[in-house]
């Protein structure tokens, strides 16, 4: 219906630019909303206020001059003129049963937008660090990365998803350190493994495949690798100083070998990483490497481009990023005294990289503890001749993870965490992900492990899919019991239905193409998600209260059409949230 009603309004606009009323590159943009007091019509436009300057107008009186344009229709019974401007349209009672038809006819498509319509627009999501195992708190920002991309994807735009792939740095580097020592207890050795290495078993099935794969190709005598090094936190000493001290001490006895221990645990992690993500339904078009923007010379380039903008300077031996110029609160090295480039160089390479590749957006999902990260690299951007609006970046608090009432701690480096497949194996990959988009991305979080498990309307969920399993076994019943379907005669006789929960029904279901625009363009899921729990709460509401497989033919026809068009919309919505939509249940 909106979509009929924005040809309408075209048509008046031409008809007002050929009588030159409005001026020939007019450019009208439509936006129809449902109104909240039905006395003030069922949809209404503000279109006469955005164009009155273009015109030199009155809102008031433009909106009067579009109403007369407007070509006639049997849909709508009038358009009134409200308050400074808004034009109300006041439509034919018979007008909100099409949206019945519209749903069976376009089916998998009914409220998307027409494919790769729209901008080019780049999404990144997790990009966890491949020290360990996805944890809960991962989860969360990987079903809404997931679900932000496959929504805008159905609102018409092109999208490609992409990991960045943290594979250099400190952190890598205590890795493989920590991967090392495990092998060396792997081949009989006995050390003090250190406070700040990598601690979960995960280290040790690496360590052991190292061994089984290289034998004692990486072997060195315990003496040569714990002599001069510094104590450890136990012993009275510093943990950071200790683990960087057996990184370097890992170099320089491996040699070139560091690199196959360091890959090793790089792949080993990725690849559980990639197999991980996939069966949680996520799959990206782009794995991007971290050291490969200093292998490509990424990271000298952007260097170079600001320094040759003005926009770097040296001090204390370090090259410092004048990004205070561009609002932030302190400037930032970008190289250190030593030579060393920053991740923060890094990181403006990398979205050099991105915006190089020609996309028209870029949406960073990043965990919450990065807030103050934004306005830096949207300096980086401003200063490297960019857009910084082209940016946009969505923070993603974690997930908290209740057993019973124990809060379930997790830490990457002590090992000690709950993986995001043990929680999936637990409550299944569709409570999962629904439960993760069921508020505010940036708003707290407590995951409610018993609840995700339940089978009861309590849990959104089951009681979602549990509204597309019960269309599915009427229409199995319906064959058992002699009865028959048939959707055009249950189109022609929508009328029948004419209570008010079946009217309301019928109005929630073409609701559903504006949610999705809605929960897509404000990066918002939750509005999905609320919205098939209304849905599904009002067919349950509905069919508890009316029989389906009922004598009279033009009735039942027309009860099970319309329970077929929710079941279409119910498994629309899900497919978009990463959730299946079960037939049985």
């Amino acid at each position: 219906m909106k979509e009929h009603l924005a040809d309408l309004l075209t048509q008046a606009i031409q008809s007002l630019i050929d009588a030159g009323t409005l001026p020939a590159d007019t450019q009208a943009d439509i936006h129809l909303e449902n109104t909240r007091d039905k006395a003030h019509g069922d949809l209404a436009t503000n279109l006469a206020m955005t164009l009155a300057k273009a015109a030199r107008s009155n809102p008031r009186q433009l909106a009067e001059k579009i109403c007369a344009a407007l070509p006639a229709s049997e849909q709508v019974i009038k358009a009134e003129i409200a308050g400074p401007g808004f034009i109300n349209f006041f439509l034919n009672p018979d007008a909100i049963y099409t949206v019945v038809g519209d749903v069976l006819a376009q089916g998998k498509s009914f409220g998307r937008a027409a494919p790769n319509s729209g901008p080019r627009v780049q999404v990144e999501f997790v990009s966890a660090n491949p020290t360990g195992p996805l944890h809960v708190g991962h989860g969360r920002g990987a079903a809404y990365g997931a679900t932000v991309a496959d929504l805008l994807e159905a609102a018409g735009l092109e999208i490609e998803r992409e990991y960045y792939v943290n594979d250099a740095g400190r952190q890598m580097n205590i890795l493989a350190a920590s991967v090392w020592l495990r092998y060396l207890e792997e081949l009989g050795a006995e050390l003090d493994f250190p406070s700040n290495g990598y601690q979960g078993h995960y280290v040790r099935d690496i360590a052991h495949r190292l061994a089984q794969d290289h034998s004692t190709r990486f072997e060195h005598p315990l003496s040569a690798v714990l002599e001069g090094l510094p104590d450890d936190e136990p012993q009275g000493g510093d943990k950071d100083l200790y683990i960087d001290a057996v990184i370097e001490r890992a170099q320089q006895l491996l040699g070139n070998d560091y690199e196959l221990v360091f890959n090793a645990g790089l792949d080993a992690i990725l690849g559980d990483i990639r197999e991980d993500l996939s069966e949680f339904g996520v799959d990206y078009q782009v794995w991007f490497s971290e050291r490969s923007l200093t292998s490509s010379g990424d990271v000298d380039t952007a260097l170079n481009i600001l320094q040759d903008k003005g926009h770097l300077y040296e001090q204390d031996g370090n090259l410092w990023f004048r990004s205070t110029a561009f609002g932030d609160d302190k400037d930032r090295v970008v190289k250190r005294a030593n030579g060393q480039t920053t991740y923060f160089a890094s990181d403006i390479a990398y979205h050099m990289n991105k915006f190089d590749r020609g996309f028209d957006q870029v949406v960073n999902v990043w965990g919450a503890d990065h807030h103050g990260y934004i306005t830096r690299v949207k300096a980086a951007i401003s200063a490297l001749g960019y857009d910084p609006e082209r940016l946009i970046v969505k923070l993603v608090q974690f997930a908290i993870l209740y057993r019973g009432s124990e809060r379930v701690q997790m830490s990457t480096r002590s090992g000690s965490f709950v993986t995001l497949r043990e929680l999936r194996d637990e409550v299944g990959k569709d409570a999962c992900r629904f439960f993760y988009v069921t508020r505010k991305a940036e708003q707290h979080m407590d995951f409610d492990l018993e609840l995700a498990k339940s089978e009861s309307k309590d849990n959104p969920i089951y009681y979602i899919q549990y509204a597309h399993a019960r269309v599915c076994s009427v229409l199995r019943k319906l064959e058992a019991d002699g009865l028959s379907w048939d959707q055009q005669a249950g189109l022609a006789a929508l009328k029948l239905l004419d209570s008010d929960a079946e009217k309301d029904l019928i109005t929630k279901l073409s609701r559903y193409p504006d949610v999705l625009r809605n929960a897509a363009f404000n990066y918002e899921p939750h509005l999905l998600a609320n919205y098939l729990r209304e849905l599904a709460g009002d067919y349950h509401t509905w069919y508890n209260g009316h029989k389906m497989l009922i004598e009279e033919a033009d009735l039942r026809n027309a009860r099970l059409t319309l329970s077929v068009a929710v079941r279409q919309v119910i498994a629309n919505g899900l497919e978009l949230l990463g959730a299946s939509a079960p037939e049985q249940m």
